[in-house]
């Protein structure tokens, strides 16, 4: 019973979510309102199946004052990673406009705060 309460509470707390969908994983970003429901916060998830029914979850909960460094090295190691490659002549498995995609969700979650 406690759980189930638990649960409808984390629902009510969560005002906006978005899904990453990425082979066996996925990535969910969500903000969530506080207790006093006066400010915000980022989870993000990571799902990664293991087995038939079973997956294994990471969580980083990200504080308003973090939100522009995390996005800054985020862009920043995204932009890194596809230089390289470009140098290598490695095909960048992801678009960059996936990419983009998750960086523009931390950045409307900024400008939201």
């Amino acid at each position: 019973m406690e759980t189930s309460t638990t649960q409808s509470t984390e629902r009510k707390e969560e005002v906006f979510s978005r899904r990453v969908r990425a082979g066996k994983r996925t990535y969910f970003f969500d903000v969530k309102a506080t207790k006093s429901e006066k400010d915000f916060y980022i989870t993000i998830t990571e799902s990664k199946k293991i087995a038939e029914d079973e997956f294994k979850k990471h969580k980083i909960f990200l504080y308003k004052e973090d939100f522009e460094k995390f996005a800054d090295a985020l862009a920043e190691a995204v932009d890194f990673v596809h230089d390289e490659l470009g140098k290598q002549g490695i095909p960048v498995t992801a678009s960059r406009e996936e990419s983009v995609a998750v960086e523009t969700v931390i950045e409307s979650v900024v400008e939201q705060a």
